[in-house]
């Protein structure tokens, strides 16, 4: 693999930029692998990424059905915290966390994080108590979150208005250490390195079926042939209820879509992330000056990534309320992303009722920042076909069981 540094690129420059290597191969696939991810976005390539790095296995193949990093990984809005209520959920969200913090050096590649804090505003007196709970748990859990007040906010965030008429901002959960990733970055980063290991990221390889032998996974058929394998991963997002269908089990997921855009780019005037939970509305401001703009979810069950209107126009007219100067920008584009939902807004990594067949989902809109500590879970339970302390409290059996990890509060937005 080529290896990026500042002097590669200044040599680069000087010859018109003609001797960079293709960044990740794209070879036809074989008829068999050891194993196979289902989803080139960043769960699936983390995940073969740390099956490589953790576990030295490189017989892997990574299908895609459309192009890299082309769903829920280029469609999100790229906010990276781990300020969750439970351990369980603080456990995976801040091993992500910590690894988006090496990531750029672990990868070759600048994936931007910026650690620039995440505002969580209360806005009535119930988030109010729920977030104060929240920093409780935190602190007790060793994660840096406090809750401040509405001054203090506005030192932190001078541009936002706390006294609107209707939602007034009455606190807010601060996290320091959270804040945004290059979305596109992260995928190509995995791709990349997958590719420098010898596996196989395929595209445009759409799984059409999967094959089994006395309740065990044999492999997949395709739309470029039949593929075999020793163990499988289903890690589609929105997609993984239907490839569950494939090989005859039901999953507690739901898929939705969720609202987000873009504005046209202005000077730098918002450095923090803010989310608004009550009106289902989170901002931040990229490198080159857009806001990025989320909503909230459909309240109906589609695979839609065109967006609709009425999130929008809710999520919008609350932020112009607490950030006046946006109320003439234009909006550049506007897209939905498909999240799949679980009942108590926990994921699912865990075996399934086929025989070495694993699945990786349910992480609703917060998959962005659990990219490399889902890979690094779903790497483990793989290779040793049962849990690591990561995946354990998110495997199936919970859901039967009662075991919920009861994230909504935390969630607010799914975020």
């Amino acid at each position: 693999m080529q290896r990026y540094s500042s002097i590669r690129l200044l040599r680069e420059a000087l010859r018109g930029h003609s001797g960079w290597e293709q960044a990740w191969n794209t070879p036809d696939p074989r008829p068999q692998y050891d194993y196979i991810i289902i989803g080139a976005g960043g769960h699936g390539l983390a995940t073969a990424y740390y099956l490589g790095k953790n576990h030295a296995i490189s017989n892997v193949a990574i299908l895609e059905k459309g192009w890299l990093g082309g769903g829920n990984t280029g469609r999100n809005t790229t906010i990276i915290r781990s300020n969750y209520l439970h351990d369980e959920s603080v456990a995976i969200y801040e091993k992500s966390r910590q690894l988006y913090e090496s990531m750029s050096e672990d990868l070759n590649m600048n994936v931007m994080f910026s650690p620039r804090g995440v505002l969580t505003l209360a806005q009535n007196h119930h988030e109010v108590h729920c977030l104060m709970r929240i920093a409780g748990s935190n602190f007790r859990q060793g994660i840096d979150t406090e809750f401040i007040t509405p001054s203090r906010i506005s030192e932190i965030c001078p541009s936002i208005c706390i006294d609107g008429p209707r939602y007034p901002v009455r606190g807010a959960l601060w996290h320091p250490q959270g804040g945004t990733a290059r979305h596109d970055a992260v995928a190509w980063g995995y791709a990349r390195a997958c590719s420098a290991m010898g596996m196989h990221v395929i595209e445009d390889c759409e799984v059409t079926g999967i094959l089994q032998s006395e309740s065990r996974v044999t492999g997949v058929t395709t739309t470029r042939g039949a593929i075999h394998c020793n163990k499988l991963g289903i890690v589609a997002a929105g997609y993984t209820g239907k490839l569950a269908e494939m090989a005859g089990f039901e999953l507690p997921i739901e898929s939705v879509s969720l609202q987000a855009l873009v504005s046209e780019p202005v000077k730098p005037f918002l450095d923090v992330v803010v989310m608004a939970n009550t009106v289902h509305g989170y901002v931040s401001q990229s490198d080159k000056g857009e806001l990025v703009i989320g909503g909230g979810t459909d309240g109906y069950n589609n695979f839609s990534q065109r967006g609709s209107f009425t999130h929008i126009e809710e999520s919008i007219s609350a932020l112009v309320e607490m950030f006046p100067m946006i109320s003439r920008l234009r909006i550049l584009r506007q897209w939905g992303g498909i999240v799949d939902m679980t009942a108590d807004r926990s994921p699912i990594i865990s075996k399934t009722p086929v025989k070495n067949l694993y699945v990786d989902c349910g992480w609703g809109t917060g998959g962005f920042k659990a990219i490399p500590g889902s890979g690094w879970a779903m790497a483990e339970l793989m290779v040793n076909d049962a849990p690591g302390l990561l995946a354990a409290p998110f495997d199936l059996q919970r859901f039967s069981q009662g075991r919920f990890v009861d994230e909504r509060v935390a969630a607010g937005v799914a975020h």
